[in-house]
């Protein structure tokens, strides 16, 4: 069922401790159980899985429950071993563990969709469970008398959630590409703002309640930090991935932000270091350096009696530029970008060799992950996806010590 990996690699990376297979469809979530070796899965398969290491060293499921659709996403708080279970026909479900995590027991079923459930959050502080689905929907409902408190509907499907247990508030992205924030009360709610950045359907968020930073990852291949605590609208592009950013990870206590992508890749940058804002792209019917038309600029092209050419952005600088302009390429790991994008010739003249030190390192988890939890105590990452593969990691290498230590490196 599960293979032990034994490779102890030279260079700082992550090492794969475990494989555990066995599902027959996508694992579409995956979590580590704290304090324990442990590990449970939900699938496209309909079952839901407790895995326990056994003295060989391999995991072997002691709970193997099947329901009646597909499972989506789950929502595991360990203090209760209460589980929440969403599925594809929008149901929640809510299980109850036993205390040697051998037994599952039914709790309730939650109306809470019509449609698929796309991510969940159980909040013991208030007994909700708060959730998204497929039909453009967040709803929360009350965990102790089953019923819904209330629903929001957004005009694109609600792809993932993060919520503020302290404050009520939800962030909720969607694949249109914005994350809305709603401050949740009993029978009501109100729409505190829209955040929008990215270009692609929003498939991970993470929030961290203690800097108040939110964190999201999308199809355009990018990530942005938002910082909500700031009040100033200060936000930090991401750049580094080529695929669809799939999973989120922000450990607070060593300033690094771990990412996944749909190609399996796994970055972890560094946010305590001092980085910039990209600019805005400005808007322009010429090139801003040498003043040729773009060519929409039929007037200036008429004048001029030259054609008009395409418009591009220096990601440095964000001015318009032509292609004749901006020939150069490079990294700018202070603004977000780590692998080489478009510069004006200007702003590639200011680049030190300093400049291009990259702030991110990049790992290849060699199958698709579209999830990914993390225990930071231990320093141990598992990862899933659709090649019905789970993947345990040891991160201690690549995070640094002082996850297993407890000490801060600032």
């Amino acid at each position: 069922m599960a293979a032990e990996i034994h490779s102890r690699p030279q260079t700082a990376r992550p090492i794969l401790l475990n494989k555990i297979e066995g599902h027959t469809d996508a694992v579409n979530a995956a979590v580590l159980i704290p304090k324990e070796d442990g590990v449970i899965t939900v699938s496209e398969d309909r079952t839901i899985r407790v895995w326990l290491k056994r003295d060989s060293g391999q995991y072997w499921p002691s709970i193997y429950h099947t329901v009646s659709s597909p499972c989506s996403c789950m929502s595991y708080h360990h203090d209760s071993r209460r589980i929440f279970i969403g599925q594809d026909n929008g149901a929640v479900v809510e299980f109850l563990i036993s205390e040697d995590f051998n037994k599952m027991n039914h709790v309730k079923t939650y109306p809470a969709h019509q449609n698929r459930v796309s991510d969940m959050v159980f909040s013991l502080e208030s007994e909700w469970v708060v959730s998204t689905g497929h039909d453009k929907s967040v709803s929360w409902m009350c965990t102790q008398s089953g019923s819904m408190l209330g629903r929001h509907y957004f005009t694109a499907w609600a792809s993932c959630l993060q919520y503020d247990h302290e404050t009520q508030h939800a962030f909720v992205g969607d694949y249109s590409g914005q994350i809305t924030l709603l401050k949740l009360e009993k029978q009501t709610y109100s729409t505190i703002t829209t955040l929008k950045g990215h270009e692609g359907s929003i498939a991970a968020l993470w929030w961290d309640p203690i800097q108040r930073l939110l964190f999201s990852g999308a199809a355009d291949h990018s990530v942005i930090m938002w910082d909500i605590g700031g009040r100033k609208g200060r936000t930090l592009l991401l750049q580094g991935h080529h695929e669809r950013v799939q999973a989120l990870r922000y450990l607070q206590l060593t300033r690094q932000l771990l990412s996944c992508s749909a190609d399996g890749v796994m970055a972890v940058w560094n946010m305590d270091a001092q980085r910039e804002e990209a600019p805005q792209w400005s808007d322009s019917d010429s090139c801003q350096k040498c003043e040729q038309p773009f060519f929409w600029n039929i007037k200036q092209m008429w004048d001029t009696k030259t054609l008009g050419l395409r418009q591009h952005h220096c990601r440095k600088c964000g001015k318009a530029v032509c292609g004749k302009c901006s020939s150069k390429r490079s990294t700018f790991p202070i603004m977000g970008f780590e692998f080489p994008v478009r510069v004006c010739d200007a702003c590639f003249d200011t680049i030190k060799e300093e400049d291009r030190t990259a702030l991110a390192t990049f790992h290849e988890g060699k199958h698709n992950i579209a999830h990914m939890d993390m225990d930071p105590s231990r320093g141990l990452m598992v990862t899933c996806g659709s090649d019905r593969i789970v993947k345990i990691w040891d991160m201690t290498q690549v995070v640094g010590c002082s996850l297993a230590t407890g000490f801060s490196p600032r």
